[in-house]
């Protein structure tokens, strides 16, 4: 057990956080007493100095402290008192494990964001790498890799004029089973298939009343996520489509994309309706191409179902197809993950997204934690740079990312496209750079103002919730973009 103790608290996250990525798989507790505890992280604010201590049960095992003005903990001044704080707090930590970390001191799921905001305010690449370096102590590779998302997703959004605009999100939260390690709102589609058409009419009845309020705004992207939009019959994805389009002008639409996701759920008829009706963008997702990580993680279909789902797709003229996997899942190791990356270089998807493994609170995988205490989730740097060499010999370059907590190896999740072939949604959406509009159970609307900062506004996950309440959830985003 690890003992945090920090005052202020405003500052908690940030030190959990680092605690969790030196200290993998040792539970902590915050401003509570501990009396058999592994380590004690102490911080102390004074008049003019951050102080951090770490110590055993007998002895201080470090010190490390920085002269700083602690009177102001608010604005721009709280930014740079954070960062201070993190810095000596990592080289504490460092200093314990004998380890740095890839990532230095960043731990929010946005770090492509500090060199795109550098890049807009005129710095050079060299000042750029110095910050990212000095200030974050990040390796390298990261320095580089952050560097050139940058760089390419602002001369993608040069040619978009989204600064106006918005995006849809549209959640459909069925799933033919519900993974192991799955914390979205995500439900079982044999138990819940009699409320589809339920769901269904709450969403369009959301649809109905936002899109009045959102006239004469510029629509950029529209995503239909979940869950697996595709556990839908083909019929009422149909509907499903032909409403969001009655509803808003297509016009100026750039991109439309469907997760597909789940093999098992994608059928040809399916794949018509989503062609046919304008669907740009496909994301067929198994996961892992080994099928005893398969059927280990409650994903009920076959290796070859996936590759049938594929060739399915482009027999129907889909052509720009996305496919997720997931480094670090129970069990695998870099020859299964080498395994998985040939399968996807023989179908030849358009673009790849690489999701490093992370256990959430809400997933089976943690509630049942103690049924899984043997599992080992294997990921680091050589394997993110493995796939990373795949998809370069795909033809494929890093377009986002993002990065998340309890991340196995505390890596990162990185898009990869080939060029023309990025997700623009994925880039709007990470990147705060437009409002998100989000409809469905457990979908969260994010108005964006001029300067990156956001408002967000969440719907009840539960279906019944949602639906009962659906005049409810209207309201919020009412507010939230009208202010009435």
């Amino acid at each position: 057990m690890i003992q945090i103790v920090i005052e202020p608290a405003q500052f908690e996250y940030d030190v959990q956080s680092l605690v969790q990525a030196f200290y993998p798989g040792h539970p902590f507790k915050v401003h509570q007493d501990v009396s058999n505890f592994f380590r004690r992280l102490k911080i102390q604010f004074t008049e003019n100095k951050i102080i951090a201590e770490l110590s055993d049960q007998e002895k201080i095992l470090g010190k490390e402290e920085c002269v700083w003005d602690c009177s102001r903990l608010d604005g721009e001044f709280r930014r740079k008192t954070k960062n201070v704080l993190k810095q000596i707090v990592y080289k504490l930590l460092s200093a314990d494990t004998h380890q740095t970390l890839s990532w230095g001191t960043l731990t929010g799921i946005r770090p492509v964001k500090i060199p795109a905001l550098m890049l807009r305010e005129g710095k050079s690449e060299d000042e750029i790498s110095r910050v990212l370096r000095e200030t974050y102590f990040l390796s390298g590779e990261k320095q580089n890799l952050v560097m050139e998302i940058a760089k390419r997703q602002e001369e993608i959004l040069r040619e978009i004029p989204y600064e106006n605009g918005y995006s849809l999100y549209i959640g459909i939260p069925f799933c033919p089973t519900t993974c192991l390690y799955c914390s979205f709102t995500s439900y079982p589609m044999k138990r819940y298939e009699n409320q589809f058409e339920a769901y269904l009419c709450a969403v369009f009845r959301e649809l109905e009343v936002l899109s009045k309020q959102l006239q004469g705004k510029i629509l950029t992207s529209v995503y239909i996520g979940g869950g697996t939009p595709t556990t839908l019959h083909a019929d009422q994805l149909k509907r499903l489509i032909l409403k969001i389009k009655e509803q808003f002008d297509f016009s100026t639409v750039r991109e439309f994309t469907v997760e597909a996701g789940r093999p098992d759920s994608i059928t040809k008829e399916k794949l018509q309706v989503l062609k046919q009706n304008g669907v740009s963008r496909i994301s067929i997702n198994p996961q892992t191409m080994n099928q005893g990580t398969l059927d280990f993680i409650g994903r009920r279909h076959s290796v070859e179902q996936v590759r049938e789902a594929f060739r399915m797709a482009r027999a129907c003229g889909m052509d720009n197809i996305n496919m997720d996997f997931i480094v670090g899942l129970p069990g695998e190791d870099e020859n299964m993950v080498r395994h998985s990356m040939e399968e996807a270089k023989a179908l030849k998807p358009d673009s790849l997204t690489i999701h490093s493994m992370a256990v959430k609170r809400a997933s089976r995988l943690r509630m049942n934690q103690s049924g899984y205490d043997d599992l080992q989730f294997q990921n680091d740097e050589a394997l993110m740079n493995l796939t990373a060499s795949y998809a370069e010999e795909m033809g494929m370059k890093p377009y986002y990312l993002y990065r998340q907590k309890n991340m196995a190896g505390n890596q990162e999740n990185v898009g990869y496209a080939k060029p023309g072939y990025e997700g623009l949604y994925n880039i709007l959406m990470m990147g705060d750079k437009q409002t998100i509009v989000a409809f469905g159970a457990g979908s969260v609307s994010k108005k964006v103002h001029s300067d990156e900062s956001t408002v967000r506004c969440e719907n009840v996950k539960d279906i019944d919730q949602y639906i009962e309440r659906i005049e409810e959830m209207i309201g919020r985003k009412q507010i939230l973009f009208t202010g009435s």
